[in-house]
């Protein structure tokens, strides 16, 4: 195989594999809920996380919480039964809004990535993001503290 053979197979295989994460990792649609705000947080249903398919319960990894009152979504991570994580979807580098892929967050503007813990994994962000203390009520609420806004 010549050296021009070479790289035009080598670009192929990468756009294909990249193209092919970002489909895959696409079949998990996001859910967006709208969550009742309170004196002091935001109050979500925890069976938001359920999905049920024939019969199975699986449940979703994280939900994205819109309130208008909030400049910015909330997203909340389930990691098993009543552990969770809320973090606040706005860059700590230049204020953009996050995107969720996955366990991550990423920003669209400068290309930041947090965990879905809000730590920040590559820069140009400095700062983690903010994060919430998230308190499950009676195994059927989750309410999300936000006085650290």
């Amino acid at each position: 195989m010549n050296r021009r053979k070479f790289i035009r197979h080598s670009c192929v295989a990468c756009v294909s594999g990249t193209a092919l994460a970002i489909f895959s990792s696409s079949c998990i649609s996001n859910r967006y809920i709208q969550g009742e705000l309170k004196k002091d947080g935001l109050e979500i249903d925890a069976r938001e996380f359920e999905i049920t398919n024939a019969g199975k319960k699986t449940y979703r990894p994280y939900i994205i919480v819109r309130n208008d009152a909030l400049q910015f979504p909330v997203c909340v991570y389930r990691f098993a039964g009543n552990e969770y994580s809320a973090v606040w979807m706005q860059c700590t580098h230049q204020g953009a809004e996050l995107q969720v892929a996955g366990d991550r967050l990423q920003c669209s503007a400068h290309g930041s990535e947090f965990d879905n813990k809000g730590t920040v994994k590559s820069g140009p962000a400095q700062r983690n993001l903010r994060n919430f203390p998230v308190t499950v009520i009676n195994d059927q609420s989750i309410f999300i503290d936000l006085r650290a806004i």
